[in-house]
């Protein structure tokens, strides 16, 4: 019996992702509870070897291309089935409600939070330039950012940071997943090869596309002629 295969069965039966420390937890649980030899002699197992046996788990599982996958998301494994299945799923389950979609303004704000948290309402505002008093209400409600501690900053401001519903947004096993700041700068943004649209005036057309009114000729619109002034005071006599 190998380890990853009884990780497997825990993970089957499991009604929740499960981390590592609790997987060997398990382990040491069954192993002082059973009266067999084969549960004691994964009790002293490192939890090195728990890491190992779950991502080589993972890796036949993907290369099985099965409907189902290993995932972790937030530091826990949990079997979960491939986005293709998801009409079948829904039509089993029903629809969930799923919460709306994150403004972009929202996006921007719990970016700024990932990348240099701890960080304080204040230095959000700074990097973003705007007040963002009802991003923040958004995202502490939706629980995707929570209050890690305060500022040593005169007033000791809070100090806010994500969460572990952060990384099941998604779909994170920790924050050391997120792109690096160089790998952003390195995204290609590819031009379209002609507008949408050209029309003139418009300021998505580039100025060589643009028309400019021209003022039109003397031969085309000869100029009116000059109205007469209007007649002075008569001349003193």
């Amino acid at each position: 019996m190998e380890l990853k295969d009884i990780l497997e069965a825990i993970l089957f039966t499991a009604q929740k992702p499960l981390s590592a420390v609790e997987l060997r937890t398990l382990l040491v649980t069954a192993a002082e509870q059973s009266e067999d030899a084969a549960p004691k002699a994964f009790k002293k197992t490192p939890a090195a070897n728990v890491e190992s046996a779950l991502e080589q788990l993972r890796r036949e599982h993907e290369e099985a291309n099965r409907s189902y996958r290993l995932a972790c998301v937030a530091g826990a494994w949990q079997f979960v089935t491939q986005p293709e299945y998801a009409p079948w799923l829904r039509a089993l389950l029903g629809q969930k409600l799923r919460p709306p979609r994150l403004s972009q303004p929202a996006l921007e704000t719990l970016a700024i939070v990932a990348y240099r948290q701890p960080v304080t309402r204040a230095e959000i505002e700074q990097v973003r330039g705007v007040a963002v008093d009802g991003v923040m209400q958004t995202l502490l409600e939706r629980a995707l950012v929570e209050q890690v501690g305060r500022s040593e900053a005169p007033g000791r401001p809070a100090l806010y940071g994500t969460t572990t519903q952060f990384l099941e947004y998604f779909g994170l096993a920790s924050l050391d997943d997120l792109p690096a700041a160089d790998e952003l700068r390195r995204l290609q943004v590819k031009r379209p090869e002609e507008l949408l649209t050209a029309d003139p005036g418009l300021a998505t057309a580039p100025p060589e596309q643009l028309t400019l009114p021209v003022a039109p000729s003397a031969d085309e619109n000869p100029a009116p002629a000059p109205s007469p002034a209007p007649p002075g005071p008569p001349a003193a006599e």
